[in-house]
């Protein structure tokens, strides 16, 4: 590829709406173009960036005996209902009627087709266990997509599924899978990925686990344990809490506490320790409007996704009314309306003395012993963990709160799909039983974008030479001189003949625009053959993350290049291990 040739516009400014690094360097670069909020176009480089990855998911995936299919991406309505997914599932899936008014969705992900391909297959145990996958569009109506391709409505996937008779078989592929995603990252160039635990949200399953490229810019906080190696997804973390040492028993009284609704106030007011605080948190369940107060130690926030899963409801923050029976700034346990849903969170177990709302406006407890003043209380675990907390694996207090991308998931589904959808086998002895499903996701534009954070500098992305665009990058400075475009052109032929992705900056502009557009570009070598090195009888070789910077014969460059590109598949292969 001639960069005179390549379609796409490169530039200098970083666009006003670009708020992480690799969406900036995305639309410079000429790598996409949004054509709708959370819809983007591929220009050539992204488009081989996308390939590339594909190329390495599909070995991976080929390797652990999943076989590659296609499901279709707009399905009938009548699919999700025999899972029951139609109805359940938000927004986010978009429904729409065909021209004969048949119910139809657009796939945003596809359980369901994969039962629907495998079900006669299954029919035998004999064909068990069996794994399928495809690499295909998708479209999730996303309320707030962001960040380029790291939040986006229509996006490129890898999905596969996979297919067993027990419990057993599933979980000895599942870490077969779990490595091999491993393997993958490591053959992107993104090795530190991590693999921690998650909630299972709508697809399903009893156990899940999300692969986290850890970088500031993440939308996910996770929770790591620097102790033992602990790491969950915030949502999937439990929280424990040590409420020993805390004050003695005391008298519940009654107290005028003006103008205090935060409980940083009332604390501040009546000089109590937040830890010895009860926070209310009130919301309402979206299907009945039925409010639900969660009471939680002053110094913890609700998990909202926790709390989803125990009530097996969605829920919106309350609209307070007055019929509600709820005084909200001054919402306490004690005394508290039947009008509404009470869960206690396990931060406020073991404390005998707190403070907390008196169910009236400028009036607080003090003194409120749950167990005395209440009786006795079921305590869940509603919270979200705290950097700094109680490990829930080793116990020490190690925890420690990033932040990471999502690059990939894997969920054990269990029969959810196949029980709900009538997949059946016969089994060995002739009884009819139903088949456990793994599911396991990687967005390929997702990928892509996190690479890019993971791999940069403040001129461009630093792309590792396994998913490069092109792995060599040669710029001719003089192409108006006859033995310097007369050296490059036989570079580039001579790279081409050998089945190297090479690109050739053929253009007559300055060395400075030219260097600019390299380094967008992001090609892990770079040739630069300029008429002064060329006297010398010398053409410079260098790496694009600058740790190689050499001046080599003209006549050796051809074996000097092949060298460097060995060497970096090398340094990249070297990493690839199972981790598990």
């Amino acid at each position: 590829m001639k960069v005179s040739k390549l379609v796409g516009v490169r530039f200098k400014e970083r666009p006003a709406d670009c708020v992480i690094d690799s969406h900036a360097f995305s639309v410079r670069g000429g790598y996409v173009k949004q054509v709708s909020n959370g819809i983007f176009s591929l220009y050539t480089p992204m488009k081989k960036v996308t390939q590339n990855i594909e190329k390495i998911i599909r070995q991976e995936m080929d390797a652990v005996d999943s076989q590659e299919v296609m499901f279709p991406v707009v399905l009938p309505g009548s699919l999700w209902e025999e899972s029951g997914r139609y109805q359940s599932v938000g927004d986010e899936l978009l429904r729409f009627n065909d021209r004969n008014g048949t119910p139809m969705v657009l796939g945003m992900t596809h359980e369901e087709a994969a039962v629907h391909l495998a079900r006669e297959y299954g029919r035998t145990y004999k064909n068990y266990p069996f794994s399928i996958y495809q690499i295909q569009t998708k479209y999730r109506d996303e309320a707030r997509p962001r960040a380029g391709l790291i939040r986006v409505r229509e996006f490129t996937m890898k999905d596969a599924y996979s297919f067993h008779t027990s419990q057993e078989d599933l979980e000895k592929y599942y870490d077969k899978m779990t490595n091999a995603y491993f393997r993958i990252f490591q053959r992107m160039g993104i090795p530190e990925v991590i693999a921690v635990k998650s909630d299972s949200g709508m697809i399903g399953g009893s156990v899940s686990h999300e692969y986290m490229l850890l970088a500031d810019c993440g939308e996910d906080s996770i929770v790591l344990c620097d102790e033992c190696g602990f790491s969950a997804n915030m949502e999937a973390a439990d929280t424990i809490v040590d409420n020993s040492g805390c004050s003695a028993m005391a008298e519940l009284k009654k107290v005028h506490t003006p103008d205090c609704k935060t409980i940083e106030d009332v604390c501040k007011f009546l000089n109590a320790k937040v830890e010895e605080s009860c926070k209310a948190v009130m919301y309402q369940i979206n299907a009945t409007d039925e409010y639900v107060v969660v009471f939680t130690r002053g110094d913890y926030e609700v998990n909202e996704t926790k709390l989803t899963n125990l009530l097996n409801e969605k829920i919106h923050p309350a609209d307070v009314t007055v019929d509600s029976g709820l005084v909200a700034g001054f919402c306490g346990p004690y005394k508290i309306t039947d009008k509404c849903r009470v869960i206690y969170d396990k931060s406020l177990e073991g404390i005998e003395n707190l403070v907390c709302g008196a169910n009236e406006v400028d009036y607080h407890y003090t003194g409120l012993n749950i167990k005395r003043d209440i009786g006795d209380v079921e305590y869940v675990d509603v919270s979200k963990i705290k950097d700094g907390g109680i490990c829930p694996v080793c116990g020490k207090k190690k925890i420690r709160i990033s932040r990471g991308i999502e690059a990939g998931n894997i969920f054990q589904l269990g029969t959810k799909y196949t029980e709900s959808m009538n997949m059946t086998y016969t089994a060995e002895d002739g009884s009819e039983k139903t088949p456990i499903m793994g599911c396991y996701g990687i967005g390929v534009g997702r990928a892509a974008a996190c690479i890019m954070e993971a791999h940069h500098d403040d001129y461009g992305p630093i792309w590792p030479i396994s998913v490069a665009p092109w792995k060599v990058h040669i710029c001719c400075m003089r192409v108006d001189d006859a033995d310097c475009k007369a050296t490059t052109d036989a570079i580039y032929e001579k790279l081409e003949s050998m089945g190297i992705d090479v690109l050739y900056d053929d253009r007559d502009v300055r060395a400075g625009a030219m260097f600019a557009d390299a380094d967008l570009l992001g090609a892990p070598i770079r040739v630069t053959v300029g008429p002064k090195a060329l006297k010398n009888g010398e053409i410079e070789l260098s790496t694009r993350d600058k740790s190689v910077s050499l001046k080599v014969p003209k006549d050796d460059i051809i074996d000097e290049i092949k060298k460097l590109y060995d060497k970096l598949y090398e340094d990249i292969n070297s990493k690839v291990s199972d981790r598990i």
